[in-house]
């Protein structure tokens, strides 16, 4: 047995058609990103956003700033973007340089304008149930599922790693679709012994190969959002031998990866709408 991969391009590309129409609904949803510095990995992530919010026909602007930029400088920029009537989501890429508070950063950027969905009013719904901007990996991993159709309710589900971008906002998701839900990270004990009882596991923490096939129960579901560069090329979380034991598994690259960038145009669609009215933020 061999799983079937769920393969992130085909839905991604479904999702940025219909983004597309829906940008020429509205005729006109102003995307702006915001990199500090040189950072060679967030160049090309900031590159991909580009391209494919441009191909969505997104008016995206690329704010570049030196990377000597004082934080009284970006939170005045922010402060600026905020007030813009052109500008209806706003992505600040991280990591940001040194000098620079991250988590001052986050709480700066509108609520609604938030199109990664970081700032804590939006972590908070998401917490509450009531979700608003959700982080676009979780929503990707999430969009996978369905597509998939991986029964949830009353599903074991594990995630492995518990950051604010990935595991906890995958772990609200799961736990609003009625699965049951163990967290698990680099101080718990035993991890085999968590994702063998699993229905779902979900890795996320940036460990090559973390996750063995003797970790995994036979016909479990697996997302890797692992996204590893390693001397061998990009790798996952996952070990590629659980594909002899999963039934469904995502592929490294070409699972989660085109779905992150494919639900970010969804969210900045979202922000848009709520720009205009046509949606009450909840905050």
């Amino acid at each position: 047995m061999t799983a079937t991969l769920m393969k992130g391009k085909p839905l991604a590309e479904r999702i940025r058609s219909e983004v597309a129409d829906e940008v020429g609904r509205m005729g006109h949803i102003g995307l702006v990103t915001v990199l500090v510095g040189d950072d060679p990995a967030s160049e090309v992530y900031i590159r991909l956003k580009h391209k494919a919010a441009t191909e969505a026909g997104f008016d995206a602007t690329d704010l570049r700033l030196p990377a000597a930029t004082t934080e009284e400088e970006l939170l005045a920029k922010l402060a600026e973007l905020n007030e813009s009537p052109e500008i209806d989501a706003i992505l600040v890429q991280l990591p940001l340089p040194g000098q620079i508070d991250e988590a001052k950063v986050i709480r700066a950027v509108a609520p609604a304008k938030d199109v990664d969905g970081f700032h804590p009013l939006n972590a908070g719904e998401l917490y509450l149930g009531r979700p608003a901007i959700v982080s676009a990996t979780p929503r990707g991993v999430m969009a996978l599922l369905a597509e998939h159709k991986v029964e949830l309710d009353g599903a074991r589900a594990v995630v492995i790693g518990r950051s604010a971008i990935v595991g906890k906002p995958v772990m609200h998701l799961l736990q609003q679709a009625n699965a049951t839900v163990t967290l698990c990270h680099s101080h718990t004990k035993d991890l085999q012994r968590q994702t063998l009882d699993a229905d779902v596991i979900v890795a996320a923490v940036g460990v090559p190969a973390l996750v063995s096939p003797d970790m995994v129960r036979e016909r479990a579901v697996v997302v890797d959002v692992g996204m590893n560069r390693t001397d061998a090329g990009l790798v996952g979380d996952v070990d590629p031998g659980a594909l002899e034991v999963a039934s469904l598994m995502t592929p490294v690259p070409g699972g989660v990866g085109p779905m992150t960038i494919a639900c970010l145009l969804e969210n900045a669609v979202r922000c848009a709408r709520y720009r205009r009215g046509e949606l009450a933020y909840p905050g």
